[in-house]
């Protein structure tokens, strides 16, 4: 129907409700028998209050409004309309004629205006959503029975084109028990979430309890995951606060969610006092850690961000990132790759860093295994040149991202991340340069890692492939790594290891069958899962400290030092020069050398 048309009807029907409502008023107070003198009382009360209630319900913009969606707002303005234009038009009334119109019947001609009007945009409102069907809409739950709750309800109710149709809530406090918001009922606490998704056939669980901990959110989510239904998630209290709350804002449940750790506080002084206003570079900027180590970097106001990388595309894109967010800060992209020693001699004499974070490296454990002469180069080498730059030009404190894999190394990879940590030792007891490294494991979603690989195989169908069914590795967040890295590095005193807490270590298995569940798929009968076999390099479980590393703890409750160990660096420095012999050899030769300068690290290629 069309706007103008629709609103010249629901005026006319107004205009025939007032003349109703007074017409009937009369007839009530004198028992439908209404005396001659008090017909022309009765058609100017009549005209007088038709003419400024329609005129106050345009001004009230009565007309503009979309029914469908009406709520007390609608109902506010509309009470505001009608009880101005009745109030103006009795004195306007009672001025103009002798007889004073009534009061009985002024306000039963008010209560009549109020509740046919109310009635007839309502019974319109109820017309047009049940006009849409919903036989093939989703049944949502929503965890939360709160304001965030009833926002996201009230938006997937109000919502016509939505393919969803809230079935109810699910909330712990027990006064909301048995209690129904807008319209729908709360069945029960989050014990009674698996319960009520199988009676109800839910399809969607929502968790929209924004000001929950990730600690409180871990246990709920894990309930969540083992109903078979797809699992939502609001994101958080600042979206709350800054009314981005709606249906757009929810978003898959990920690992990230399940880890359950809470957002680290750091030490704000401290890493105030050691990156802003200084230059900062950062080695593989364009990376998962690197771009991460930049985001979080730039909030302390560094003097200049200086973004080192190897490939053009990444680092253009982290580039715009932090630009478009920080358009005020100083920032210098550098193309270069650390193996290139002149290169980054250049780098460092022309912009003088202070702060150095080494994330640059070959990661991938299988490919190095096939490619051991490149990982040598660039993990082994492309330090060097790096760190010996960083004592050339006397850069205040430098920060080796490392890797559990450099303990009891089995693969090329890790044993390369052992060589650097024992040369960025070594160059601490010469250099007036803080050389640190920090050890962690797995970060979930970093690439080439396995939940991105995981989505991807679930998108195709299955199966979703695991090596082996006692794999079991440690993980953290991205943001958490790097939080810890950049903390760990105000703690510095040199030649230190330092070791993040990264938790219970996960099985993969579970890992597997989490990111299945909560992708709405029911693991081995919807997604099967196969098991692949080991891959070269692998091993079952990865440590965090050497047998040899004692541990020591830090100010930060998620941070430990390792004891540095005795290297000698007359010893390393010759082994280097054989790698670098055996770089341009076979490949044998290589991993010769390595086995020598990592006596624990064991081929099982």
């Amino acid at each position: 129907m069309l706007y103008k048309k629709r609103s010249m009807i629901l005026f006319v029907l107004d205009i025939l409700i007032v003349c109703f409502s007074v017409g009937t008023s009369y007839l009530f107070r004198y028992d439908f028998k209404i005396p001659s003198d008090q017909v022309p009382q009765m058609l100017a009360y009549a005209s007088f209050t038709s003419l400024i209630c329609g005129l106050m319900m345009i001004y009230f913009k009565m007309y503009q409004r979309i029914w469908r969606y009406a709520s007390i707002g609608e109902i506010t303005s509309l009470l505001k309309a009608v009880v101005l234009g009745w109030l103006i038009s009795y004195g306007i009334t009672n001025y103009y004629i002798n007889e004073q119109v009534e009061p009985s019947v002024a306000v039963r001609s008010i209560e009549t205006m109020l509740l046919s009007m109310g009635g007839i945009r309502f019974l319109w409102r109820m017309i047009s959503k049940s006009a849409k069907p919903t036989k093939d809409k989703a049944k949502v739950l929503i965890v939360g029975a709160g304001d965030c709750g009833v926002l996201i309800a009230r938006e997937i109710m109000s919502n016509a084109a939505s393919d969803l149709t809230i079935v109810g809530f699910v909330d712990d406090d027990i006064h909301k028990y048995r209690m129904h918001v807008l319209g729908k009922p709360v069945l029960g606490n989050r014990n009674h979430i698996e319960k009520i998704v199988s009676e109800h056939s839910i399809d969607e669980i929502v968790i929209a309890i924004p000001s929950a901990a990730k600690s409180e959110l871990a246990p709920v989510i894990s309930m969540c995951k083992n109903t078979g239904a797809k699992v939502k998630i609001i994101p958080g209290i600042h979206d709350l606060i800054a009314g981005k709350v709606s249906v757009n804002a929810m978003r898959d449940v990920d690992l990230e969610d399940l880890l359950g750790r809470d957002p680290i506080l750091p030490d704000l002084k401290g890493i105030a006092d050691y990156v802003a206003n200084k230059t900062v570079l950062v080695t593989g900027a364009g990376g998962s850690i690197g771009s991460e180590l930049c985001r979080q970097i730039i909030v302390f106001r560094p003097t200049t961000l200086l973004l080192l990388g190897h490939g053009e595309n990444s680092i253009y894109s982290i580039e715009m990132e932090l630009r478009s967010r920080f358009p005020d800060q100083k920032i210098e992209t550098i193309i270069a790759d650390i193996q290139d020693r002149s290169r980054i001699d250049d780098v460092f004499r022309r912009f003088r860093p202070n702060v150095v974070f080494h994330a640059a490296a070959h990661k991938h454990v299988p490919l190095m295994e096939r490619n051991p002469a490149e990982a040598v180069k660039n993990n082994v080498f492309g330090t060097k040149n790096v760190a010996d730059a960083a004592d050339k030009y006397g850069v205040e404190r430098f920060v080796l991202i490392s890797s559990d894999k450099a303990v009891n190394p089995s693969s090329i990879m890790g044993a390369t991340k052992r060589i650097a940590e024992m040369y960025i030792q070594t160059m601490d007891k010469q250099s007036n340069t803080k050389y640190v490294a920090v050890r962690f494991g797995n970060v979930l979603g970093s690439r080439g890692s396995v939940i991105p690989r995981f989505k991807q195989q679930i998108a195709s169908g299955g199966p979703v492939t695991v090596t082996h069914p006692e794999m079991v590795r440690f993980f953290m967040t991205i943001p958490e790594a790097v939080q810890l890295v950049i903390q760990a590095g105000a703690f510095a005193e040199g030649g230190e290891i330092f070791v993040l807490d990264m938790g219970q270590p996960v099985k993969i298995i579970e890992l597997a069958e989490d990111v299945i569940r909560l992708s709405g798929f029911e693991p081995y009968t919807e997604i099967p899962i196969e098991f692949t076999g080991i891959r070269e390099g692998e091993k079952l479980y990865e440590e965090l400290l050497l047998d040899e590393e004692a541990i020591a703890k830090t100010k930060h409750n998620r941070i430990f030092i390792g004891k540095p160990l005795g290297i000698n660096r007359v010893e390393l420095e010759l082994q280097f020069k054989r790698l670098e012999k055996a770089i341009i050899d076979e490949k044998d030769a290589v991993r010769d050398v390595i086995e020598y300068i990592v006596p624990l690290y064991k081929d099982v290629s």
